[in-house]
């Protein structure tokens, strides 16, 4: 196998540590993931959510990421749980991937999980001589309620 290969389970490393090393804030190990050209967004699906403030960010840069990651997370619950390992690969080249994913957050009440949030998220890394890094997170957190399939409102792509 090729070094700068990008396979599945490269990926599914990858994003699972950038999920790991946020909920646990080790900004330094964070920030090793990104390359300096990172963009990351977060918004609610309806964007009428009472804490719409506190997740809609969108940001260019790893630096401005890092900082407001920072303030987003020290202003979180611990415990915090991000899930997202069902990660499928939307295209691929022999250096760039892009790949979308559900996530599931908790949180702890009376010592038992509590969900606080689902949602998709898209993204994509790229082969750097630092090896594969994130070049960008776009989350869209689900707020609107659940439907039969067939009511849906006719939408654009979550992501």
């Amino acid at each position: 196998m090729n070094p700068t290969e990008i396979t599945h389970a490269g990926l599914a490393d990858l994003i699972a540590k950038w999920w790991f090393y946020y909920d646990e804030w080790q900004p330094g190990v964070l920030r090793a993931l990104l390359a300096d050209d990172f963009t990351l967004s977060c918004r609610s699906d309806t964007g009428r959510t009472s804490y719409e403030e506190f997740i809609r960010c969108d940001l260019h840069g790893a630096d401005e990421a890092m900082a407001w990651k920072e303030d987003h997370r020290l202003n979180s619950p611990y415990p915090l749980r991000h899930n997202g390992s069902n990660i499928v690969i939307t295209s691929r080249s022999d250096t760039e991937v892009s790949f979308t994913s559900y996530i599931f957050v908790t949180k702890i009440l009376e010592g038992r999980p509590y969900l606080l949030s689902t949602g998709i998220t898209s993204g994509s890394a790229r082969v750097t001589s630092k090896g594969l890094l994130l070049q960008s997170i776009h989350t869209v957190l689900d707020t609107q309620d659940s439907v039969r399939y067939a009511d849906r409102p006719a939408v654009g792509s979550a992501f």
